[in-house]
Parts: structure tokens; sequence; C-alpha cells
């Protein structure tokens, strides 16, 4: 007979999960392994809610495990070491993305690219090597093997960066392989949420040209006075869409929505780029390897690159799981964890 959640590990933890495909969640009370040779053991502090987390929680994308419990933007201070980790000390403020396996062995592997293995093991709802149900950071505390836990700058805040975890890395990422991060270089950023204003961030910290285009001509003066961004372009305007054809090196395109790609690909130089980031068409990038998303916290702790954030309380997650699916949050929700997760 099986055990179990609470009962199939000696940590106990709490948190909260959903149970079912109405996405509802509540408290939860489950278990982590012991701190392993290799493992981080840490209390999370903050964990930012992505909007992939939304998409799990009502198994959208059918490979969603319950209970099941969120969140792979975790950032917290590590309690506990095992006797052969190298990198991390107690009271190390560190991160946890949303990898926590890999094969290590395939050529993905070898070259830092843990992303894409094969048999990438997720931070929540996927089967961990031990065969139990991984659970993610919307809960107390969280036990990684050190590889996959990352270091965070003393300067950098933990709530607004912890979406830099998921949104950052994601973005990041496909700006240095597509040679879109070099100065001087004009990127498109299409959809303002989440990662689109981190791709706007981390374009101008890198010294790049950004045109942020959106159907929303309301969001223009936040891009440009807020974000930084050197131009706006709304897409439903044929006008403008027409005006800067062929002008684009690269576009970063953030938006999940169906749209045309036509327009945006007509917006391009010759041998322009339009990266779908996500995805594995036109250009793709799914996220970052461990290695890349260390470099890029490091890169964001220089250049104080944080997301803009919302923190919430842990028992508000229902509600902020409405707002997001109406997009309604500039940009991010982080929930404060430590303060507000209470098994009351």
């Amino acid at each position: 007979m099986s055990k179990s959640p609470e009962e199939e590990h000696p940590q106990k933890a709490f948190g909260w999960a959903a149970r079912d495909t109405s996405g509802v969640m509540s408290p939860f009370k489950f278990s982590r392994r012991a701190t392993g040779n290799e493992d981080v053991t840490l209390k999370v502090l903050y964990c930012g809610v992505c909007h992939s987390d939304l998409h799990f929680i009502k198994n959208e994308w059918g490979m969603s495990m319950y209970p099941l419990v969120p969140g792979h933007e975790i950032v917290g201070v590590v309690t506990e070491v095992g006797s052969k980790v190298e990198k991390f000390k107690v009271g190390d403020k560190v991160g946890v993305g949303c990898i926590i396996g890999a094969c290590h062995t395939c050529d993905s592997c070898t070259k830092d690219l843990e992303s894409y293995c094969p048999k990438m093991i997720l931070t929540y709802s996927t089967i961990y090597d031990d065969g139990t149900i991984t659970y993610g950071g919307y809960s107390d505390m969280m036990v990684a093997n050190e590889r996959y836990v990352i270091r965070f700058p003393e300067n950098l805040p933990l709530d607004a960066g912890a979406p830099l975890l998921c949104a950052g890395i994601t973005v990041y990422s496909p700006l240095k392989y597509y040679g879109l991060s070099e100065p001087g270089t004009h990127l498109g950023v299409v959809g303002l949420g989440g990662l689109g204003h981190m791709a706007v961030k981390f374009a101008k910290a890198f010294g790049v040209k950004v045109t942020v285009i959106s159907t929303s001509p309301s969001k223009e003066m936040e891009a440009i006075q807020h974000l930084g961004a050197d131009s706006f372009l709304v897409s439903r305007d044929p006008n403008q869409m027409q005006a800067a054809v062929g002008t684009m090196d690269g576009i970063i395109d953030t938006v999940s929505a169906h749209h045309s790609l036509l327009p945006l690909i007509d917006l391009l130089k010759t041998n322009g780029k339009l990266v779908m980031v996500g995805r594995k068409i036109v250009g793709g990038s799914a996220t970052g390897g461990i290695k890349e998303t260390q470099e890029m916290i490091d890169f964001a702790g220089k250049h104080n690159i944080t997301a803009d954030v919302e923190v919430i309380p842990m028992d508000y997650i229902n509600t902020a799981m409405e707002r997001l699916l109406k997009a309604d949050v500039r940009y991010r929700f982080v929930i404060d964890i430590a303060n507000t997760l209470t098994a009351s």
C-alpha cells in the first residue's frame, strides 16, 4: 500500500496544493526527503507565481499529478547542507528554478542545457528519482541537489528577484543564444507581461535598442517611461507596423495566446530572428540551463535588475490565479511564504 504524501519522507512540510482540475488550492501537509550528501535544504521565503502554474493546476497541458504544489521561482535561506556539498553553506541566500534533475550524460546536459534533457525532472508535478512526486515552492521548505541551486547576490532583493528564476532566464537565454544581446542591436519585444517586461530590462542592460510591440496602446507610457524602452508599436495599427517594416535585428515573442506571426516577420531585417519563448518554432527557447541561470542572476545583481512584483499572502493565491487569467497583474505575483504560510 502506497504511503500518503505526509508519510513518504522524514521531513514534514506544509504548503498549498490543488487537488483536481478545478485548480482550487488549499492547505496541504506533505513531506520532503532527508538532506542527502549532495543536497541543500532551504527555508522558503518567497515564491513567484508563473503562468505555467496556472496551466498545471488546471491540467491544461495534460501532465499534472495531484495533489499538486506549484511554484518554480523559489528563493530562501539555506538551513542544512549535505556532507558533500561544496558550493553552499547554512545561511546562504539561494534559489531553485524550473529544474531539479536531469540525466547529466546526454548531449544537452554536457552542454549545460539541462532544460532540454529528455529525462529532465521538473520542480513540481514530475516523478523524482526515488519514485515520488515532486512538489514546488508554494511551501515552507525545499530540498534540492546542489547542482540545481542558484546563489543569490547579496544586493538582489529576494521578493523581486524570485521571478528571475523563470521569467528572467526564459528571456535572458534567447537574448544571449541568438546574438540579440549585442549593444546597438534593435530588438522587438512582443507582449508586456511577466516575461516581456523582463526582456526589456535585460535588453536595456545589454545596451540594446528596444521596441515594445503590443496590442494595448495604454501600455506605451509604461513601456517607455518606466521600463526604458526606446519606442512602442501598436500591433493593431497598420500604419505603425508598416513604418517599422525591415527595421529590427530580432524579436522576442512572449505572447502565449494565438496570434499571427507574419506581421512580426515583416518587421525583421534580412537574416533577422523571430524567437518564440517556450516553443520550438521559427527559433525556439524553452528556458536556460543551471550554469546560465547563475550567470543571469549574477548579471541581474550587477545591474540591479529585478521583476516588478505584487507581493501577496498565501491565502490570496486563488484570487491571484483568477487575476492572472485576466492578465491583471503588473507584472508578477510573488507569495510571501515566510510571513503568511501558516498551518492554522
